[in-house]
């Protein structure tokens, strides 16, 4: 059932985000066209301090509502058969969502073939610098440690939501193996849960001027009518990928939610544009948590589902890693059979799980595998001009398939 209390298109927060982010759109391309580059510069890194406080006090909360609502749900799922049947039913969605982001970008980019012709010569390759540096140091091991915790208290602080996420699941199938001794501790991390989610509320009203922060540094020192001029193709054909996503997802939505789909994107049309204007899907999972229990899903769910969803369903993220990397394959004039691009989008489909929290984790991923398909990596810099805005659209788009993911699984278990 849906919640007594109707939820507008168009809440008071979200009118103030997009109030912000027109706002701040205008401060930046005032700046950046007024003053000289080094001062232009100086406000974006001081402006985007908001943007910053914003994101560090929603990452705050991040790993006590992960662990206290994760805990509480598998508790109140009550055995391992139920855990079973909905983690079953979750990375099936999960791995399918994957797969099909993945053979969209692979799609669009073969179909337009915005690499094809591009020019070389003034390629910067400093600027790849910071990912080719952590590209060195991706691999399995690497992979492994990032997954699995060697110390709770680690993992939290570092807020690697599924390390959190696996020492959760222990720990919430061991209470609920032990019955009524538990009891006193669920009990006290459902109460914490509460009091977690309470302050979730108190942090959104800060979402705007962090918004405006985000909107603001990024028009004061880049040129945006220049960069899609440069970008044109690139970016147009990301465009087209990144809707194609949307309309499937959408449909999938309509297919298994009916007319509900329509009043579960009431519930999130914040969490879209706060993950729009921060380029965080990070920065929004509070306020996803929330508005899904107010869109009806148990909150036992929502717990299971969504910090799960964070680590293994970033819908966005995947169609723009085979995207970007066939893209700088193309630049290169390197041609790659349908075979080697399949056997690429299975490798993708492996090392992007798992990667959320990583700082540019999709840049990462595809410079890695563009490194064991001998494409330059240094190819990352022909993206990295335009990335910020791509990633606009990949961090909206990852938190729609999150919601979708649970709400349908929620469905789902309603209906078993």
């Amino acid at each position: 059932m849906d919640t007594p209390k109707k939820t507008s298109v168009f809440s008071n927060l979200t009118t103030q985000i997009l109030i912000a982010m027109i706002l701040g759109a205008i401060l930046g391309i005032f700046i950046h066209n007024n003053w000289n580059p080094e001062s232009a510069k100086e406000f974006s890194t001081y402006i985007k301090l908001l943007a910053t406080i914003f994101i560090r006090l929603v990452q705050m909360i991040i790993a006590p509502l992960v662990f206290t609502t994760l805990v509480v749900g598998i508790a109140k799922l009550g055995d391992i058969k139920a855990v079973g049947r909905i983690g079953g039913k979750a990375l099936g969605w999960f791995f399918s969502a994957s797969l099909i982001s993945l053979l969209i970008g692979m799609f669009w980019v073969n179909l337009l073939q915005p690499g094809v012709g591009l020019q070389l010569a003034d390629l910067d390759v400093s600027t790849a610098a910071e990912v080719t540096e952590k590209t060195q140091h991706f691999s399995a091991q690497n992979f492994v440690e990032h997954i699995i915790p060697k110390s709770i208290a680690e993992a939290m602080a570092t807020n690697e939501i599924l390390q959190i996420v696996i020492f959760s699941i222990f720990f919430g199938l061991a209470a609920a193996s032990i019955g009524d001794y538990a009891k006193p501790v669920v009990t006290a991390l459902d109460k914490t849960s509460h009091i977690v989610l309470k302050m979730v509320n108190y942090v959104m009203k800060f979402a705007p001027i962090g918004v405006f922060g985000a909107i603001a540094g990024v028009f004061a020192v880049r040129d945006f009518s220049e960069l899609l001029i440069t970008y044109a193709k690139y970016f147009g054909s990301f465009l087209v990928g990144i809707t194609s996503l949307w309309v499937f997802l959408l449909v999938v939505g309509l297919i298994f939610l009916g007319r509900r789909l329509k009043t579960l994107l009431q519930h999130i049309v914040s969490p879209l544009i706060i993950a729009f204007g921060t380029t965080s899907s990070e920065a929004v999972f509070p306020k996803l948590t929330e508005e899904l229990e107010r869109f009806g899903v148990k909150d036992k769910i929502v717990s299971f589902m969504l910090p799960l969803g964070y680590s293994f369903n970033l819908d966005g993220s995947m169609m723009y890693m085979t995207f970007a990397s066939i893209f700088i394959a193309q630049a290169y004039g390197i041609d790659l059979s349908v075979g080697t691009q399949l056997t690429m989008l299975l490798v993708l489909m492996l090392t992007s799980k798992g990667i959320a929290g990583v700082p540019r984790a999709s840049l990462v991923v595809v410079a890695a595998t563009c490194g064991m398909f001998d494409i330059p990596i240094e190819g990352i810099a022909l993206i990295l001009p335009i990335d910020h805005f791509c990633d606009m659209f990949r961090s909206a788009t990852n938190v729609l398939g999150n919601a979708l993911a649970t709400s349908v699984v929620g469905k789902w278990e309603k209906e078993s």
